[in-house]
This record gives structure tokens, sequence and C-alpha cells, in this order.
């Protein structure tokens, strides 16, 4: 894939992402019927209404580039491990939030090669708030009335840690984890939000320590990566995709400032 090529892809897959998330507050400022997966994970009207317009989209603009979105029928490591380049998609991120109304949900689609995210949309319905990155082309955040800024991360600030905590998820290792940090404070937020406000510098680190799926972290990571910033697990390693059978996630770390060893807190 050329610059160019990336270029072009991220312009339409966030038009198709921020397609998606108009028919996303279309159903959340109506009605919709919430289901539940066998993971006993939520499935709302929204994410499938989400899933059928990425992928149709996606399969029309790029052919021969496969789709894996959160809502697919289960694909094999078998078939997935010849994949040399995919696109990866949540529809929508943060369902959770989605049902309790409180805004923080997001349509993720990420582009892999060679087990690396190189491209990443993120489009928040809500405040109409779009973030977007591709590989070599910088990462850049947009609201409703606004041109596109550049974003990047900030240095670890001299006197408090800013930590972002999952709304819905949280849990004693993170609350340890947190501890040991010593002075910090603590933002709680849904979805991919909270990794994209490590990636614009309002954030210091991200810790999840706790499940998710590749198709949570994705279009997150190349973002913050561009903004200049780091998605890693808690060894320290990049996170990668398409490497198993599972696609779950390791605990992982956000953060923009890679002079700390944010592992020896642990």
């Amino acid at each position: 894939m050329t610059d160019l090529d990336l270029s072009q892809l991220c312009n339409y897959s966030l038009e198709i992402a921020i397609q998606a998330g108009e028919k996303i507050l279309q159903i959340y400022n109506d009605s919709y019927t919430i289901e539940h997966k066998n993971d006993n994970t939520p499935l709302t009207t929204a994410d499938l209404a989400a899933h059928n317009i990425i992928v149709e989209q996606l399969s029309r603009l790029t052919p021969d580039i496969p789709v894996l979105s959160e809502e697919s029928e289960k694909i094999p490591y078998t078939t997935r491990r010849s994949w040399p380049i995919y696109w990866l998609v949540d529809p929508l991120d943060g369902t959770r939030e989605f049902i309790k109304r409180n805004g923080e949900f997001t349509v993720n689609i990420a582009l892999i090669d060679q087990h690396k995210s190189i491209l990443g949309v993120i489009y928040a319905p809500v405040p109409d708030t779009r973030y977007y990155a591709y590989l070599n082309g910088g990462a850049f955040k947009a609201d409703k009335n606004s041109q596109p800024q550049a974003i990047n991360v900030r240095p670890l600030p001299d006197d408090k840690i800013t930590v972002a905590g999952s709304r819905s998820h949280a849990c004693s290792r993170l609350q340890t984890y947190i501890d040991q940090l010593g002075d910090a404070e603590v933002i709680t937020m849904g979805s991919s939000l909270k990794s994209c406000l490590v990636a614009e510098g309002s954030i210091d680190i991200y810790p999840r320590l706790g499940p998710t799926s590749e198709w949570d972290t994705a279009a997150a990571q190349c973002i913050v990566e561009q903004a200049g910033g780091f998605v890693t697990q808690t060894d320290m390693q990049p996170l990668r995709y398409n490497t198993k059978d599972s696609l779950q996630n390791p605990d992982f770390f956000v953060f923009g400032d890679s002079s700390i060893n944010w592992s020896a807190y642990l």
C-alpha cells in the first residue's frame, strides 16, 4: 500500500464510519431491541445496522480485502491466518454506554497489514467527533464545526498523572495499579474514546487490565501511534493482530510518554 492509497482509504472509511454512525444515532434517538450474545454481552439493533452498512460499503470499496467485524459469523483462524491484509471493525464500540444513553460510544474501522494497524478511523456520533490516522500520515481530530487538527500525545506532566478508566468495566486490579502510580487523577469513559484522549494529549495512560477483543483496539492503536504514542501489552511489546485462534487481547497499556516503564507498577 502506498501513502496515497492509505490517504484515500482513510477518507473513504471515515465516510463509511460516519454513515454507520448516523444510522446508530437515528436508532439511539428512536427505539431499539436488546439481545445478549453467548458471552452475555449486549447486542442491539444499532450494532447490527451499523455492521451491515460497514461490511457492505467496505466490500464494495475494496472487494479483494476481507472484512472481520465483531458481528460477523465466526471466521476460523485457519482461514484468517492466510490474510496478509484485512479490515477489522467494531460497528458499535461501547454498546453498554449506548444502552445507558450517555453518548460514549463509537464506530471503529481499522486496516490491518501483517499483524499491524496501519489505518484507523473512530467516529463518535453523539458529539459528532472523528479521529483518524494512517501509517506515516499523522493523526487528526475534527469536531462538528471545526477543521481537522493534528493531534499529539503529551509528555508526562511534573505533578499529577491522569489515568483513563473504563466506565463499565472497572476492576480491583485496575484500582491497585492506579494506587501504585501515586498521585493520579482518574477519568472514566466508555469505548475507544479513552485511547483517543491519550492520542490528543488529554490523558497520560489508559491501562486495560481486563478482557477486550482485537476490534476494540485496532483503530485506536493506529491513531495513538501516529500521534506519537504507544499501545503495548503489559510486557511493553506492541499489541499485534490476527496471530492466534482467539481474538481476545492480552491486558494492555495505551500511553504517550515512553520514558516511564508502566509495567513496573503492576
